[in-house]
């Protein structure tokens, strides 16, 4: 894990209790999605879970003694969600709290547009790779989507089938992608 750099606000007490007052919040929530953005990135980690997240040091600063109650880390997530950054890992409709979230330190259509421009760059237009060589192959070692999470990868990919810039393929047993 890399080492963080917590902005000033991380060592406020009033931090880690949602503000009453609307543009105070606001400021505040944002804040809090640039750290979550910022933590998950340096540590490259895609799935938070509510249940487990007072653990973490994101939402638990022992050395003031605070933590970030559920409900807080809840409605920052429902904002991340209306940016595209967040997403819940269990889409069933019957579920009012969802415990388990993506965390998307890039947009899906920011992985998709990378993952693209990599594969125009290197010459992969009409080319079979996969998925496996994405994110884990030589060629892509040095790009930010190298390690990127299974389950965000397929997002992205569907994202650009979506743009039909590429097809998602089964062969041999192995998942892969053509870029168009």
């Amino acid at each position: 894990m890399a080492e963080t750099e917590w902005p000033w606000q991380y060592d406020f007490p009033p931090f880690f209790t949602i503000q009453p007052h609307l543009e105070t919040q606001n400021k505040q929530i944002s804040a809090w999605q640039s750290l979550i953005l910022c933590f998950f990135k340096n540590n490259k980690s895609y799935i938070l879970d509510i249940r487990e997240a007072q653990n973490s040091p994101l939402f638990n600063n022992s050395k003031i003694n605070r933590k970030l109650p559920q409900d807080g880390i809840l409605k920052i997530l429902e904002h991340l969600h209306k940016s595209g950054h967040a997403e819940p890992c269990d889409k069933s409709k019957n579920s009012q709290l969802h415990y388990r979230w993506f965390i998307y330190w890039h947009t899906l259509d920011e992985w998709a547009s990378m993952i693209y421009d990599w594969a125009q760059g290197n010459g992969m237009i009409n080319t079979v790779c996969t998925l496996y060589e994405l994110v884990s192959g030589d060629n892509t070692v040095n790009e930010e989507f190298y390690g990127l999470d299974m389950g965000i990868l397929m997002k992205a990919l569907r994202t650009l089938e979506m743009q039909k810039k590429a097809e998602i393929i089964m062969f041999d047993d192995n998942e892969g992608v053509k870029f168009l």
